[in-house]
């Protein structure tokens, strides 16, 4: 009875852990770039009192045995990066990769950092940079007197000067995972990469499976606000039918302890 309770409150931690990823996605609903989590979980070890495959008798066996589970634990939390949608802004320095990629930026310690958040803006020195400060990669400087700025598709970068010139700035290049999911977020809408991502592979929008650049759009968060409610409910049954087996095995140990009186 007692290995009851402690399979049902297994199950109560790993629902626990589900609806902390459930709640960090409805609170990243509307940050750009964002994608998506998702809890992944396994069952735990088995108690066998008879292996499948027991002899019962001399030309008999046993052909499924006896295995009590002991619940179920989180595996993993999953980063899904399907594409989210698309919002226009008319800013010249919000840009959209529409596709695979990320863009590369550096920060203060001088180690790579990589996003899909494209909110750019420029710094005192003219540096294109993100929300945190932190610049693009290779680096763009807009110059003081540009009236323009236009991003290709390939991430050419090219501004119309005061005097009606028009001059190329550089390229923005993006990056690719074998495996986006063994990235590490470190918050900021920022991705390092790890052993499990593999190495960043640098290239240019549009060739070798990565994306195109798009200017004046962002993307926005990929989070389903009603498969994230319903994937919450679901959670919710999940933990009070496991509490209803602790209450279940707790009237059970209590009927027991009145017999024995």
């Amino acid at each position: 009875m007692e290995r009851s309770l402690w399979t049902a409150a297994a199950g109560m931690a790993a629902q626990q852990t589900n609806l902390d990823v459930i709640a960090n996605n409805l609170a990243n609903v509307n940050t750009t770039g964002f994608k998506r989590s998702r809890a992944e979980f396994q069952d735990l070890l088995y108690q066998t009192v008879t292996a499948p495959g027991t002899s019962s008798t001399a030309t008999t066996n046993i052909p499924a045995g006896i295995q009590i589970g002991l619940g179920a634990r989180t595996a993993a939390v999953k980063r899904l990066f399907q594409q989210g949608d698309f919002k226009p802004t008319d800013n010249p320095l919000d840009l959209v990769i529409e596709g695979d990629g990320f863009f590369r930026v550096l920060r203060p310690d001088g180690t790579e950092a990589y996003t899909r958040d494209g909110a750019f803006s420029v710094d005192e020195n003219g540096n294109v940079v993100n929300s945190l400060g932190y610049q693009l990669d290779p680096p763009i400087t807009i110059p003081e007197d540009a009236k323009s700025i236009t991003v290709g598709r390939d991430g050419t970068v090219s501004a119309r000067l005061a005097d009606e010139t028009v001059t190329q700035l550089g390229s923005i290049e993006l990056v690719s995972f074998i495996n986006p999911a063994g990235l590490q977020s470190i918050g900021g809408n920022l991705f390092v990469s790890t052993i499990a991502s593999g190495d960043a592979v640098s290239g240019t929008p549009g060739q070798d499976g990565l994306g195109e650049i798009s200017q004046g759009f962002l993307e926005t968060s990929n989070v389903s606000i009603v498969t994230e409610l319903v994937d919450m409910i679901s959670a919710q049954r999940a933990y009070e039918l496991n509490s209803r087996s602790i209450r279940t095995a707790d009237e059970m140990l209590r009927q027991l302890a009145q017999l024995v009186q």
